[in-house]
């Protein structure tokens, strides 16, 4: 993997290990909200439903990379589902990853959910070492957010009739989980969007053309965000941005 921009000084930009991606993609201590996706030239982020069809070796470095860096992923309740999302875990590649950047072996997943739609016998609750944290609002069942809470589940209320996101992540950040990686869906990075609350997304460009499907965003925002440049790496013809967004 390549470093293309900004121009590498003295050297090629190419063999980032794994600690130079790192550095690659570390930020400065304190909150950040980083959203990472995988889209093809035409923008669309699955294939058949899951991401999967879109990845290469280089993005599944860069996601395991991005977990390892984060206090915690944040997802939204249907991704999770449907991409089958399990705990990070010790004895995962991420969890190893993180161990030998000197971070803590295991973190949180945090699943957002208006209406609590996590089950109990999930992977994520059953598998986790970190528990996951479920954020929903108060419109949510009583009886389905005690029985997620009952299975370890922590359940952080935020909101009335819909999830408040900045005050989920306030809440989370002074938990000590202040730097989280969003992997979406749409519908998630819509609402971070436009709550304001979204610092940097890192998007990989396959360089494939798919046709139809779900985008990055599902409606337009409303006010346009603006992105700022500031890395591109590459490999095998696949593109590996980051971009600042401004609040």
């Amino acid at each position: 993997m390549r470093q293309l921009f900004p121009p590498p000084d003295g050297t090629d930009g190419g063999g980032l290990d794994d600690a130079g991606l790192a550095d690659a993609y570390r930020v400065s201590a304190g909150r950040h909200v980083r959203v990472n996706f995988v889209a093809s030239l035409d923008g669309a982020i699955s294939i058949e439903g899951r991401s999967g069809g879109l990845g290469s070796d280089g993005d599944r470095r860069v996601f395991r990379v991005l977990r390892a860096l984060a206090d915690a992923v944040l997802v939204g309740a249907g991704t999770a589902a449907a991409e089958g999302y399990r705990p990070i875990t010790a004895d995962s590649a991420v969890g190893q990853l993180r161990a030998r950047l000197g971070r803590p072996a295991v973190a949180p997943v945090v699943v957002v959910s208006r209406r609590a739609s996590l089950s109990p016998d999930d992977q994520l609750v059953t598998g986790a070492v970190a528990p996951t944290v479920l954020v929903t609002c108060a419109a949510a069942d009583t009886d389905r957010r005690a029985a997620l809470a009952a299975a370890g589940v922590d359940v952080l209320v935020c909101g009335d009739d819909e999830v408040d996101l900045p005050g989920a992540l306030t809440a989370l950040a002074d938990s000590g989980v202040e730097q989280v990686l969003c992997e979406g869906g749409p519908a998630l990075f819509r609402a971070a969007l436009a709550a304001g609350v979204v610092d940097e997304l890192d998007l990989t460009v396959a360089p494939l053309l798919v046709g139809g499907g779900p985008g990055l965003l599902p409606g337009a925002l409303p006010v346009p965000a603006r992105a700022e440049l500031l890395q591109v790496l590459g490999e095998d013809d696949v593109l590996f941005t980051r971009y600042a967004v401004s609040r």
